[in-house]
């Protein structure tokens, strides 16, 4: 339960039926176990994608590793200790060589190959919204049931949380964020905060000066110190280029009046995209498919005091080129990083590789606002992948456990799909779980043991007991899993 009274809600689906690959165009060759999220609080998405979960608007899946036909591993990348390799810096200053001249490169493909992950027709074919929304209940009745007079739950065991006394009210209702708090600075665009730090970069180089000029000591040379990746994005770029570019994160749910206002445009050049990218067909892209896979999410709006100053929750990155949409990369900014859900741009500028550019980009904002890493899901064909951002870590499938990538290579040079921690001891014990798996019936949180006595006729253990070793002891215990 986050810290201002709101509960995850899912329900979950299980994964026993194959859909076609958005990779390979398997018809029924991806699997994958997933769950609809009503709501989700930031913190319990981070847990969840630490465990191999990922979204697509509001559906939260788990591909199953060893069945699927391309595994899709979770890469963390170390934001604030990454640095930009001979390819990076060649894109960016392809990228420059277009803004301040005009020069548009011959190539015709995205040499990043970053381009997001594809629709899988099991997010598009086979997953519908419930038809009963448990957030449409009467809030004001729903109860705890560890405190309520007349359950029985001596036999049961009670959830434990790190935030148990937050949890124990009367009346808990689960409900969205409130957004971000407005008694708080706006957020700063980007290039401002690139000019105001290159300033005090100057400022300081001129004390510095000064001060050697009267206390002259042996000092390293500035030319010795690695450049930061802002300084590789904005390196040769003149004050007044014959393009402009900029870069706008807005927020997508709540959605912001900029948001809203740029729906249209951002809409078609995700049609262009998918027609010329992915080869779908003109009816397919259709509105209502865009707003529902990319502008949808579960996740609560949700301000700390020690996060960046645009809150945590679900954002739209748009790249604007001289007043005109041309690439939106969709992230999801948690506690502890920021998750790449999608990029789309508009095929025209496909020989810019705004993939990989957008991807630096994201570095680059995490270098502001301090976080430590950033998420992408990549399956394991992609090697190349593997080598691009680095230093770098894949999630175990079987242990949840981050090892490096360079112990994991060997591995799935062997095999698509491998355990990559070769600790036989390692991963955490799911037994004795079940009772302790928090649930929403009838407006009532309480532990699954007690549902279980109080509706003997559920049926539903081994649903419920998959359901707890996907997500987890520390999930289980906290998104509450809707029972009809």
């Amino acid at each position: 339960m986050a810290a201002g009274g709101s509960y995850s809600i899912v329900e979950y689906f299980g994964g026993d039926d194959g859909y076609r690959c958005g990779y390979c165009k398997h018809e029924n060759g991806n699997f994958s176990h997933g769950m609809w999220s009503h709501t989700m609080t930031v913190q319990d998405y981070q847990d969840l994608i630490d465990r191999g979960w990922r979204r697509s608007g509001k559906y939260v899946y788990k591909p199953i590793m060893n069945k699927t036909c391309c595994p899709q591993y979770t890469i963390r990348c170390h934001a604030l200790n990454f640095h930009p390799s001979k390819t990076h810096k060649k894109t960016l200053k392809k990228v420059n060589r277009f803004l301040s001249k005009g020069e548009m490169p011959v190539e015709k493909h995205d040499e990043g190959h970053h381009e997001g992950e594809p629709m899988d027709s099991v997010h598009e074919e086979g997953v519908q919204p419930p038809p009963q929304d448990p957030l449409k209940i009467d809030h004001s009745e729903v109860q705890d049931i560890s405190t309520s007079p007349d359950t029985d739950t001596t036999n049961s065991t009670a959830p434990t949380t790190p935030r148990d006394d937050a949890e124990k009210t009367t009346n808990v209702t689960p409900k969205p964020g409130k957004g971000v708090d407005p008694n708080r600075p706006l957020c700063r665009k980007a290039k401002d905060l690139r000019k105001e730090r290159r300033l005090q970069k100057e400022q300081q180089k001129q004390q510095e000066a000064v001060s050697s000029t009267v206390n002259p000591a042996p000092s390293k040379s500035s030319s010795n110190q690695p450049k930061s990746l802002e300084e590789f994005i904005t390196e040769s770029l003149p004050s007044d280029p014959l393009h402009r570019l900029e870069v706008r994160l807005v927020r997508s749910n709540p959605p912001s009046p900029q948001f809203k206002a740029s729906f249209d445009a951002s809409y078609q050049v995700y049609k262009l995209y998918q027609m010329a990218i992915h080869k779908d067909p003109p009816d397919k892209p259709t509105e209502s498919q865009f707003k529902r896979f990319l502008c949808d999410s579960p996740l609560e709006a949700e301000t700390a005091p020690d996060g960046p100053d645009v809150g945590y929750g679900s954002f739209h990155q748009q790249y604007w080129l001289d007043g005109r949409i041309v690439a939106v990369g969709v992230l999801d900014i948690l506690p502890s990083c920021v998750s790449s859900v999608y990029l789309y741009y508009h095929p025209e500028f496909s020989s810019l590789s705004l993939g990989t550019y957008s991807a630096l980009s994201i570095f680059e904002f995490n270098e502001i606002s301090k976080h430590y890493f950033c998420y992408f899901s990549v399956f394991s064909c992609a090697k190349l992948l593997y080598g691009q951002y680095r230093p770098s870590d894949l999630l175990c499938p079987e242990t949840y456990t981050w090892l490096t990538i360079e112990r994991c290579i060997p591995r799935l040079d062997i095999s698509a799909y491998s355990r990559l921690n070769e600790n036989a001891r390692a991963g955490e014990p799911s037994t004795g779980l079940l009772g302790r798996v928090l649930v929403l019936h009838r407006r009532t949180v309480m532990p699954y043991a007690a549902y279980a006595r109080k509706w003997k006729g559920s049926n539903d253990e081994k649903e419920v007991e998959q359901y707890a070793s996907l997500v987890g002891q520390t999930c289980a215990e906290r998104i509450l899993l809707y029972r009809a």
